[in-house]
């Protein structure tokens, strides 16, 4: 027993006696109590409490992180809970067994990670040093992070992560060879995919939500919409014609799009740009009504008439009754596929998307016209198959001609 821990325990009311039996060896191994009884040669000097005999305590094997000032760690008086890791002689100066606070601390520190690792749960932790292949982070032990396992993207330079604190997944857990594996990326996908179920459930068809153009291809758009991407289709990117989505968009974009389907089992969500755009035949009444001339490109021709683009996406009807105040057997006399025409506006029906149109109104009437051109049973019938214009649309065109002349 030492000097201070006789008088110490003498002050107490011990004997001699009780001291000597209250003395117990010290094993390697062992876990003890040690008051610091000086500091100096960057070492503490301890008396181990119970014993009768003192141990030391180097710098380094004080706390799990580096000692630059012992003095800062600890002072005398401190009692500390440590480990003894070998015999350096009884007869050695300054004590005779060496002692660890920091294998102590490792010890606990591996039972809570071993804890933690068994539950399921996470950790928290600082990045402190970038090394060639990932990342070094102090959870108490050392703990590393692969470059593959940092991230769920590639990252070029990993220096931006020193200092930073940062939630893992423990991967890999092996106390007696030092090993802790750590993954981030591991809790990013479980933020995102947490994220990717919350979305899909709260969205549903007809919603107007803001996202984020992420990818282009050639038949469409993938929008972010903060969890999950969704795409919108070439067709569905404007109300006029698109030819590639990157002659419109551009990645990062911001967008509005509407919700066309969400299908929760294959994560699908396909989204429209063009329905949160006004179509082209709103206001159609104001842009183009009755009696407005309009500047026009034939875009079809049929053997009933011709259909004029007079805006994107809208075309108009000029029956060939309309064509000229000559008679004609078929558009293609006096018409191609491509012309830059103008057109009188006749009548507009925005509830059926139909506008009927007129060159020869714009033209002067010959003194002496030919008899009139009686449209042929045939071009009803092509009328109603593909034109949107019915029978009836097109006995009104000749009649108004009639009238006309």
């Amino acid at each position: 027993m030492t000097e201070f821990e006789n008088n110490n325990f003498e002050e107490n009311g011990g004997t001699m006696e009780d001291a000597l039996n209250a003395v117990h060896d010290v094993k390697v191994g062992d876990i003890v109590k040690g008051e610091v009884l000086a500091l100096e040669d960057r070492q503490a000097i301890i008396g181990i409490e119970g014993t009768g005999v003192e141990g030391v305590v180097p710098a380094k094997e004080l706390s799990t992180l580096p000692v630059e000032d012992i003095n800062e760690v600890v002072k005398v008086g401190d009692v500390l809970d440590l480990v003894v890791i070998s015999s350096i002689g009884k007869d050695k100066e300054n004590g005779s067994y060496l002692l660890s606070k920091r294998r102590l601390d490792a010890k606990k520190v591996w039972e809570e990670i071993e804890e933690k690792y068994q539950n399921g749960e996470t950790i928290e932790a600082p990045v402190t040093n970038v090394v060639k292949g990932g990342l070094v982070v102090d959870v108490g032990v050392r703990g590393f992070v692969p470059a593959s396992m940092v991230e769920d993207y590639f990252v070029d330079d990993f220096n931006e992560y020193k200092g930073k604190t940062l939630e893992f997944k423990i991967i890999e857990i092996e106390p007696s060879e030092n090993r802790l594996i750590l993954s981030h990326k591991a809790i990013v996908e479980e933020e995102k995919e947490q994220k990717k179920a919350e979305l899909l459930a709260s969205i549903s068809e007809g919603d107007v939500i803001e996202g984020t153009v992420a990818r282009l291809t050639d038949f469409g758009a993938f929008i972010d919409l903060g969890g999950i991407d969704g795409l919108v289709h070439v067709s569905e990117i404007s109300h006029s014609h698109v030819g590639k989505p990157s002659d419109v968009l551009s990645v990062g974009d911001k967008v509005n799009v509407a919700v066309l389907s969400v299908d929760p089992t294959t994560e699908r969500v396909s989204l429209s740009i063009k329905d949160t755009l006004p179509g082209p035949w709103t206001d159609i009444e104001e842009k183009a009504p009755k009696g407005a001339v309009l500047e026009g490109t034939v875009k079809r021709l049929t053997s009933f008439g011709a259909f004029v683009e007079v805006f994107p996406g809208v075309e108009g009807l000029v029956h060939i009754s309309q064509i000229s105040h000559k008679h004609i057997a078929t558009p293609h006399e006096v018409l191609s596929e491509g012309d830059q025409i103008q057109v009188k506006v006749l009548d507009v029906n925005p509830e059926e998307h139909r506008i009927a149109l007129s060159i020869k109104a714009l033209e002067e009437k010959p003194e002496e016209t030919e008899e009139s051109y009686e449209p042929e049973p045939e071009d009803y019938q092509d009328a109603e198959d593909g034109s949107g214009f019915t029978m009836g649309d097109i006995l009104g065109e000749t009649l108004r001609d009639d009238e006309e002349e």
